[in-house]
């Protein structure tokens, strides 16, 4: 493989792979210095040099003395038909592993700071133990635990979910999500509700009994602005998206209150409250 042949083989795996072609060659030297190590009389450590205009590939090597330090400094380049070989062979052996876990590294930093956020997926399979959901690039796990009693999570089913935790994991991105968390009532009514999203009305409190209820106490930070009438929605538009991702789930919207008296008769209804009475 030439030199010009290897610079394509990296662009074109770079664009397919979508990882940057400095990340391709920093694995090449790593690889190539790995495949060194491994020859027959080889130097105790080696340092691979790459012109990463030409490709042209260099090894200093270094004896190691009593002290751990690296003494006698030498090029110990091959021969260029050798050089070719070990490159060819390092580049289609150790290359495909490194490029998995680059690829994973790329999709774990995706993902790692999406924790509290919404993704769509669909159902691939669902036991007793979980579901799994393709996201696209990656899949995600949703136990049972997180998944509300009655839906039903069959295959092909296509829904919205609330990324709980992001792992890292030999085969990727642990990524498990769920259904039945709070913060999923609080990411749909940002993605309906503009005044949400601006930061102009807030969700200060959200109770959850999932494939039940939810009440949402909101609060707007601008007099001329309803924090209700913001999240209904003319004709209750906005509320109807957030009830039918959450398959009829009852959704409650009251006003929140300082007035801890006035708040907890809010939060009570559709129950009617005729007096409440605080302890110190």
């Amino acid at each position: 493989m030439s030199n010009l042949d290897m610079k394509e083989a990296i662009k074109m795996l770079a664009a397919e792979k979508n990882i940057s072609e400095e990340t391709l060659l920093q694995v090449l030297v790593e690889a190539l210095a790995t495949a060194y190590k491994r020859r027959p009389g080889s130097a105790e450590e080696v340092e691979v040099g790459l012109n990463t205009d030409t490709l042209e590939i260099t090894f200093t090597a270094f004896d190691i003395d009593e002290d751990g330090n690296w003494v006698n400094q030498r090029d110990d380049t091959p021969e260029k038909n050798e050089l070719g070989r070990i490159a060819a062979q390092t580049f289609r052996q150790v290359m495909g592993q490194r490029i998995r876990e680059a690829e994973r590294d790329k999709k774990f930093e995706e993902y790692a700071n999406r924790e509290g956020d919404i993704v769509t997926g669909i159902i691939q399979q669902n036991d007793h133990r979980y579901a799994l959901l393709d996201l696209g690039k990656v899949e995600a796990l949703m136990p049972q635990s997180e998944q509300v009693p009655f839906e039903r999570a069959t295959p092909g089913t296509r829904l919205k979910a609330y990324i709980v935790e992001v792992r890292r994991s030999d085969k990727g991105p642990q990524i498990v999500v769920s259904r039945t968390h709070p913060g999923l009532v609080k990411r749909l009514f940002e993605l309906e509700v503009p005044e949400i999203a601006d930061g102009v009305v807030e969700i200060k409190a959200c109770a959850r009994e999932p494939g039940h209820r939810t009440k949402i106490a909101v609060f707007s930070n601008d007099s001329n602005v309803d924090p209700v009438g913001a999240c209904v929605g003319a004709r209750g538009g906005r509320v109807r998206m957030v009830v039918n991702e959450l398959n009829q789930e009852k959704i409650d919207i009251i006003p929140f209150s300082d007035d801890l008296a006035d708040f907890i008769a809010k939060a009570l209804s559709p129950a009617k409250v005729t007096e409440v009475r605080l302890s110190e």
